[in-house]
């Protein structure tokens, strides 16, 4: 009925009892919560930074089995220290043919080759920036798999947040177009709070509940050890990882992919095989995964799976199997928004940093009742705004460190700046009054924004051989001078009700 609440039977102690456990969720996790949206509506584009920190790449649309191959061999001839290997085919959203090797322990060391079209290596492959932003998402940059499960447990609390938020408002659908904007804070802040968190609904329940999934995978799988296989993990992850061929440690020359591709192409017509996985290359008991993904179907892709002597081993349904593997295969797709092109991708990204802004509104909605009760909270209204406006800075500094560093520099390098810049703009409150922090950092993230387009500018040309990196450029402009008009533009808005 037109007018009514949406929960119209619930109990006014049940719906308070709600907003009590929202509002305490929301604060104990504010900060982890706007981080991973923050750094998620980033890492949504991390094919597109690939593309922008190395513009002169070779782009390859499209590339021939028989190149394929050529890549594939060169690169075992250039690194036949391998232990695993990775061939990475053209995409739409990365079209370079790339193949990478590392030994047991990616830490130890790991080199990346670009090749041609044709499949002759060209240049080393660098992807500090993205793979930095992309890892500080997935895991803040804790040990594996601790920060996984932190990620995984924030996913946690902001799905429970959202649902005890829901909750909480019995008039949500009614107040859905309601704004009142330019009177007083708290109420402006509550109402952009719960419009902006209504908007976005579906939207934010799918990416938290993915997104817990995702980060809690290593915890599931051994929960599922211990229930069905009595706590044997191997077998618990060869549910997932697909038939293993017989171990055999004996020397083996690289085999031709080519065959492989063509039992693909026979069995799915329309799959594009994406990437190839390779454990142990140089044995007889190496193991090869073609990743095939069909177009306009949501999924990672189905693996084909097989021995070194190119025979097939089985693949592991993702595409063709049961309905719970088909929907396990869409998870990833799904959180990242990475299956429907660059529309699709800056759906996500607004949305995402709709969530963020969300939380933000939250905390400014707590903050704004404690001044109104004569309990301001200056200390953490001043850590919060910044820490909240740190963040472009912080990614800014990150970015051109990446362009003017030497390509070997280590990767840690990149976390002591982020977190260096980060604290240090968290020490501002000490000297700055509040109402300036956030102004001060919104015009020196411009700044840092619009010196790093000149940077890569400078290092790359005004109009680099890939397209993509003119229009990462361009964002970053628009991005700097809409922090900057925000600045300017400061509707009046009044600090009592």
């Amino acid at each position: 009925m037109s007018g009514q609440p949406i929960w119209p039977r619930i109990a006014p102690g049940f719906v308070r009892a709600m907003l009590a456990g929202h509002s305490a969720l929301g604060l104990a996790f504010a900060a982890l919560i706007w981080l991973v949206c923050f750094t998620g509506s980033v890492a949504v584009f991390t094919q597109e930074f690939a593309r922008w920190e190395q513009p002169v790449a070779p782009l390859s649309e499209t590339v021939t089995p028989e190149a394929a191959n050529t890549a594939f061999q060169e690169g075992m001839k250039q690194m036949p220290w391998a232990h695993d290997a990775y061939i990475g085919l053209p995409t739409r959203a990365l079209p370079r043919l790339t193949v990478r090797a590392s030994t047991h322990e990616p830490s130890e060391h790991e080199e990346t080759w670009l090749a041609d079209a044709g499949g002759r290596l060209v240049q080393r492959s660098h992807d500090r920036w993205s793979d930095f932003q992309g890892r500080l998402h997935f895991e803040l940059h804790l040990p594996r798999p601790w920060g996984g499960y932190l990620i995984g447990l924030t996913g946690v609390a902001l799905l429970s947040s959202i649902i005890s938020g829901v909750l909480s408002h019995p008039r949500a659908f009614k107040d859905a177009f309601s704004l009142r904007l330019g009177g007083a804070k708290r109420l402006q802040e509550a109402d952009l709070h719960n419009r902006l968190g209504l908007w976005g609904l579906p939207f934010y329940l799918v990416v938290s509940l993915t997104g817990a999934f995702l980060g809690l995978t290593t915890l599931i799988v051994g929960v599922l050890a211990l229930a069905v296989f009595k706590g044997d993990v191997k077998q618990a992850y060869a549910l997932f990882l697909g038939p293993t061929p017989v171990d055999n440690p004996a020397a083996a020359p690289p085999p031709d992919l080519t065959r492989m591709f063509a039992y693909v192409k026979a069995d799915a017509p329309r799959a594009e095989v994406r990437y190839i996985m390779v454990e142990h290359p140089f044995e007889q008991g190496g193991r090869f995964s073609l990743n095939a993904s069909t177009p306009g179907k949501i999924s990672r892709g189905e693996t084909y799976v097989f021995a070194a002597d190119s025979t097939y081993l089985g693949a592991l349904g993702y595409e063709k199997g049961e309905f719970g593997q088909k929907i396990l295969s869409g998870v990833a797709p799904i959180h990242f928004g990475w299956f429907g092109g660059p529309v699709v991708k800056f759906i996500y990204a607004i949305l995402g940093m709709g969530l963020a802004a969300i939380t933000s509104s939250g905390v400014a909605i707590w903050m704004a009742r404690r001044r109104d009760k004569g309990k301001p909270s200056e200390t953490w209204e001043r850590l919060w705004a910044a820490f909240i406006w740190s963040q472009p800075i912080a990614y800014g500094v990150t970015a051109a460190t990446v362009l003017l560093t030497p390509p070997d520099s280590a990767d840690h390098l990149l976390v002591w700046v982020w977190g260096g810049v980060t604290i240090a703009a968290m020490l501002l409150p000490i000297v700055i009054r509040p109402k300036l922090i956030s102004v001060i950092l919104r015009c020196v993230g411009a700044v840092v924004l619009l010196a790093l387009v000149g940077v890569h500018v400078w290092l790359f040309g005004l109009v680099p051989g890939d397209p993509v990196a003119v229009i990462v450029n361009l964002c970053l402009v628009l991005i700097a001078f809409s922090m900057v008009l925000s600045v300017v533009w400061r509707p009046h808005v009044k600090s009592n009700p």
